[in-house]
This record gives C-alpha cells, structure tokens and sequence, in this order.
C-alpha cells in the first residue's frame, strides 16, 4: 500500500457560471423594471403673448353648447340634442362655405362628449377651421 499523500492542488473558482447567472439576473431586472411613471406626468401648457388676428363677427359661425349639452348655432336653439340635428343646422348655416371659421363655445360645467360631438359633426362636414373660445382667468397674470 502506498501511503504516500498526493500533491494538493488549489481550488479553483469557477467563475464563468457565476458571471452567466448575475448577466441573467440583470437582464431580467432590466425588462420587468418599468421606467414609465404616468401619475407623475408633468406638462407646461404653451401661452400667447398676443392676441390672434380675429375674423369679422359675420363671417364666423358660433355654436354655442349650454352646461345641460344644450347646442345654439349662430344663437339659435336647435330642437334636440342627437348630433344628425346639429349637423342640419350646421349644413343650413354653412351652406357651401366649408372653409369657413366656427367657433365653439362651450359652458365650463358642459360634458367633454358634447364638444367632441360638435366636433365630429364639424370634422365630417369638411370643415377645418375649428376655434373653441376660452374665458381669461382675472386671477392669473
């Protein structure tokens, strides 16, 4: 029998499979990481120094839309509400003059849905020149 004890080697770390798995976990740490963070988007809204250049009152069309979606073209009141009716009065008013500037003024308390109603109705009479009127707060400068 041979006693005799061998040579010790070192050991040895194998790194390359601990270099692989830490590759993989920052890989998948960097695609379930989300970076969007929508609740604290942040937007600076451009403002005028001067007034835009406004067309003569008659050859603008107004509508008008009341706090109850309530629609006036021109200070008339339409019969209802339905957006075919809207249309009628808007195709009466504008006739053939579809590059004619309308103006929408809407109450502050009215729905979104009946300004963009107004606007589709607009939008599909071919009508591209489309002003909604806003009020100046007095408080801010």
């Amino acid at each position: 029998m041979n006693l005799q004890s061998r040579p010790r080697e070192d050991p040895e770390i194998n790194l390359t499979s601990l270099i692989d798995v830490v590759l993989l976990l920052i890989i998948f740490f960097m695609v379930s990481t989300s970076f969007v963070r929508e609740s604290e988007i942040s937007i600076q809204l451009p403002s005028a120094e001067e007034a835009a250049e406004t067309e003569a009152a008659d050859a603008t069309l107004d509508i008008t839309i009341t706090a109850t979606g309530s629609y006036f073209v021109n200070g008339r009141a339409l019969v209802n509400n339905r957006p075919d009716t809207l249309r009628r009065a808007l195709e009466q008013e504008l006739g053939e003059q579809r590059d004619k500037p309308v103006t929408i003024s809407a109450d502050a308390q009215t729905t979104h849905q009946s300004v963009v109603t107004a606007m589709d109705v607009l939008g599909a009479l071919g009508v591209a020149r489309i002003h909604v009127a806003t009020v100046d707060d007095p408080g801010t400068d």
